[in-house]
């Protein structure tokens, strides 16, 4: 077996350590990047790619977000249709349109996550290991352990990037899987679905059958769609919920969607994924490790999206190395300011998308405020706002927002 030393060792090579990896590309530190696949490679999402993933990327690199524009395999979105439980439909467009595009994307993961993995292959201060599972971590007081196939890493700190299943969360963390705050997933590609809005809207439609959770049917290049199923956990549990087979009866009787989907075809089977959603604080650091992007339980409850905030916090991570590395501290305590950096940045839309979340638990009022929306410009005006301002977007889970709307 071969000793290699390293200054950090990031375990996941999604937008989560990557943007990591690419925020660190000028520092001189000597980094290992590990990945279980090779690139590229798929991973079960729902594709989409919110603003806030393309500012991020600016955020970081000029030159980066100007290479994701140029960057083919993406579907334009430029706003949201929302279906509520009785049907009506409500189109919203993104007002917060950026950098010379469109607000929102979709793209497959398989392609997002290698555009980012192919800016970060040939950093001369990343050694990469694909298609290398991570079989033992081993915290001492000097340094971590890694152990990879016939190769044994060491670093003084790791990060965990690797997902809902994250093997350093395993090893090294707290962070348990609880049914409340944990959202079962389906993915199906599809060709051949019709009816999308013609400025490439992204689908949610809120079907009572699987409130609190909603059906997705997002547009993707080439003429096919990416359409998906999530559901809280404890709700699937405790209706004896098959999710599969709710998602198949949905597509073929639902009034909605059944002649959308009547020259349709499947391009693959069913394909399931957990995601860890951001509905209560957790501890995302300890000593030597932190946890970043869904293996740090930071995916929006209300939308499902995660990658913006992987993106975050992969650069925030970087931050933190880099004063790890200055002041020759790894601890627990001192790992414990990445932690509140994150929840300062984050916990406000978190929280507010959980609050969303609940609501709707009361289909009435969904079919309320559709409805009002739809009669009334200047409500579906303040919702365009509420989507981009989480100061505005306070206000819907506040009664008295309801109770304003009723006399509005």
């Amino acid at each position: 077996m071969s000793v290699k030393s390293f200054d950090l060792i990031i375990v996941g090579a999604g937008p989560a350590g990557c943007a990591c990896a690419y925020a660190l590309r000028h520092e001189p530190l000597k980094i290992a990047l590990i990945d279980k696949d090779q690139f590229p490679r798929d991973k079960i999402c729902g594709d989409a790619l919110s603003a806030d993933v393309v500012n991020q990327l600016y955020r970081m690199d000029q030159d980066l977000g100007e290479r994701f524009a140029k960057f083919f395999e993406k579907q334009e979105s430029h706003g949201v249709r929302f279906f509520a439980p009785n049907g009506n439909r409500l189109d919203i467009d993104f007002s917060n349109e950026t950098h010379g595009g469109a607000a929102g994307y979709i793209s497959k993961r398989g392609h997002f996550d290698n555009f980012f993995y192919n800016q970060i292959k040939d950093l001369d201060n990343v050694e990469i290991f694909l298609g290398q599972k991570v079989d033992q971590i081993i915290r001492n007081d000097e340094t971590i352990k890694a152990f990879i196939g016939s190769d044994e890493l060491h670093a003084p700190i790791i990060i965990g990037a690797d997902g809902a299943h994250s093997v350093v969360n395993r090893f090294l963390g707290k962070i348990k899987v609880e049914k409340n705050h944990y959202c079962a997933g389906l993915r199906q590609y599809f060709t051949g679905v019709e009816g999308f809005h013609q400025k490439g809207h992204i689908e949610l439609h809120f079907i009572k059958d699987i409130l609190p959770g909603y059906l997705w049917v997002f547009p993707l290049p080439n003429g096919e769609a990416n359409v998906g199923l999530g559901m809280l956990s404890s709700e699937v549990s405790r209706r004896k919920m098959n999710l599969k087979v709710k998602l198949d009866e949905l597509i073929k009787t639902h009034p909605v969607l059944k002649e959308r989907f009547r020259n349709a075809r499947p391009l693959e089977t069913v394909k399931g994924y957990g995601l860890p959603i951001g509905s209560k604080k957790r501890p995302i650091s300890g000593d030597r490790f932190l946890l970043l992007g869904d293996a740090a339980s930071l995916i929006d409850p209300f939308t499902g999206e995660g990658i913006g905030n992987a993106i975050r916090s992969g650069r925030i991570a970087a931050e933190h190395i880099i004063s790890c590395i200055k002041s020759k501290r790894f601890d627990a305590n001192y790992n414990l300011s990445y932690d509140k950096v994150i929840y300062h940045k984050m916990w406000n839309e978190l929280r507010l998308s959980r609050g969303l979340q609940k609501l709707l638990k009361f289909p009435r009022l969904f079919n309320f405020v559709v409805r009002k929306a739809n009669n009334n410009q200047s409500v579906k005006l303040l919702l365009t706002s509420m989507l981009d301002n989480v100061d505005l977007k306070k206000e819907l889970v506040k009664p008295s927002f309801y109770v304003k709307l009723l006399f509005s």
